[in-house]
């Protein structure tokens, strides 16, 4: 039976972020992780937001493997066959730290982290899955894969940091969090698309290291919640969908996750920017959907949870997650190192930790966003009418014929009447502005 001070549960951005604090001030601090090696089981689709990196290790862009730093992004309503977009192409984010905006490959990207966790005292073991707790009356003193009743099963410590990812059974067992449901959790699917890296430069207008970020709505997923993406790798691109799961099973003739993605690929304006492209790989991963409302009791007697692990995922358009993870995997560690010399790991100690998560933009950007999938929910006009009323109306306004403007404008007032409330209207975007985004 071993021991160390400090066990963490899954080598993701919060735990070798959390391992990386502790080990740098000479804790005796023992990573398990379940796939072969850190980042093996982590599907991304998303923008690396490296503020916390920037911290932790200075100018990190300079050696990690990151792909491209986000030097556009493309925010777009596909409507039937059309698009209607947004498009940011700003230079100021073309320059060093970048908007700490990066897209990486995290099979890649978390190993070189893990390495440098390493390098400074942390242990990582790889093959390792956490099936239990050790418990001491109420609290937690360890951990175990496999059996408790088998000592070469179970490693004891003084604190555990639950970093597992979005299905964390553990926080159940440790009776933080209710059983997990099909409401708070999203199916994401992807595929790396090989394509070269002329042909990605040329075809998104890039030079260099700059990379595009384009993510879509409306008709990405039709008539359910959810939303597609295009990111671009250095010589591929990741191009996915995702889902809230109850969304699918809501359905008369659900449709899998895979058939969601193969009509968001073959959609006219997908089409063209994954044409001639070679499948590399396809994955899928379960993303948190608790929202600010539903989130868990962060710590317990000898327990903290971090990361996906704690529902730390911002869902509006922003998609923060990987910087919350980082963030809450840091600020563990530091309550950690705040109570170290006491040794003092209980619940009353370990509240210092949602202290100095409410004090920061983890939960701040959360409760700023708290009513976003509620307002989708229950007013599901804003992605199943409102962009086909917002695509009528700039098709008729900027249709060229001889009807006069005044003519045209009248028109498309009429048919913004017959097919909205404008009281309703008013009403639901104003709960976006206020709780939603």
């Amino acid at each position: 039976m071993a021991e160390c001070e400090v066990i963490i549960v899954g080598a993701g951005p919060a735990g070798i972020a959390c391992g990386y604090v502790l080990a740098k001030a000479g804790v005796d601090v023992v990573i398990l992780e379940r796939g072969q090696y850190p980042g093996a089981k982590n599907m991304f689709g998303g923008i690396f937001y490296a503020d916390q990196m920037c911290e932790l290790i200075p100018e990190f862009y300079t050696e990690a493997p990151v792909e491209r730093f986000v030097a556009k992004k493309h925010y777009s309503l596909l409507i039937n066959d059309s698009e209607i977009s947004l498009n940011l192409d700003l230079e100021e984010h073309k320059k060093p730290p970048y908007n700490h905006s990066y897209i990486v490959k995290r099979s890649v990207f978390d190993k070189w982290f893990a390495e440098k966790a390493k390098a400074e005292g942390a242990t990582i073991v790889c093959g390792t899955t956490v099936t239990d707790f050790v418990w001491d009356d109420d609290r937690i003193i360890g951990v175990a894969a496999g059996t408790c009743d088998d000592p070469d099963n179970v490693l004891l410590a003084d604190v555990v940091v639950c970093a597992e990812g979005a299905n964390s059974i553990l926080s159940e067992k440790a009776g933080l969090r209710d059983k997990l449901s099909m409401r708070s959790r999203c199916v994401s699917v992807k595929e790396v698309i090989e394509l070269g890296r002329d042909v990605i430069e040329e075809r998104f207008g890039l030079t260099a290291r700059e990379g595009a970020a384009y993510e879509y709505f409306a008709d990405a997923t039709p008539g359910l919640l959810g939303d597609g993406f295009v990111y671009t790798n250095m010589d591929s691109l990741s191009v996915g969908v995702g889902v809230i799961i109850s969304e699918i099973y809501g359905c008369e003739n659900p449709p899998s996750p895979n058939q969601l993605l193969e009509r968001f690929k073959n959609h006219p304006c997908i089409r063209p920017l994954v044409k001639g492209g070679k499948t590399l790989e396809y994955s899928a991963h379960m993303i948190p959907m608790d929202g600010y409302k539903n989130l868990p009791k962060f710590y317990g007697n000898g327990l903290m949870l971090a990361g996906d692990a704690a529902g730390f995922v911002n869902n509006s358009i922003c998609h923060e997650g990987v910087n919350m993870a980082m963030a809450s995997g840091i600020m563990a560690a530091e309550t950690i190192l705040e109570n170290r010399d006491k040794r003092r790991y209980d619940a009353g100690a370990l509240r210092r930790y949602e202290y100095r998560l409410k004090n920061s933009f983890v939960l701040q950007n959360m409760k700023s966003s708290r009513d976003f999938i509620d307002i989708l929910r229950t007013n599901k006009e804003l992605i199943n009418d409102y962009p086909h009323i917002v695509k009528d109306v700039i098709t008729n306004y900027f249709k060229v014929s001889n009807v006069p403007r005044s003519t045209t404008k009248s028109n498309i007032v009429r048919m913004i009447r017959g097919r909205m409330s404008f009281t309703k209207a008013a009403r639901t975007f104003a709960a976006m502005l206020k709780g939603g985004i």
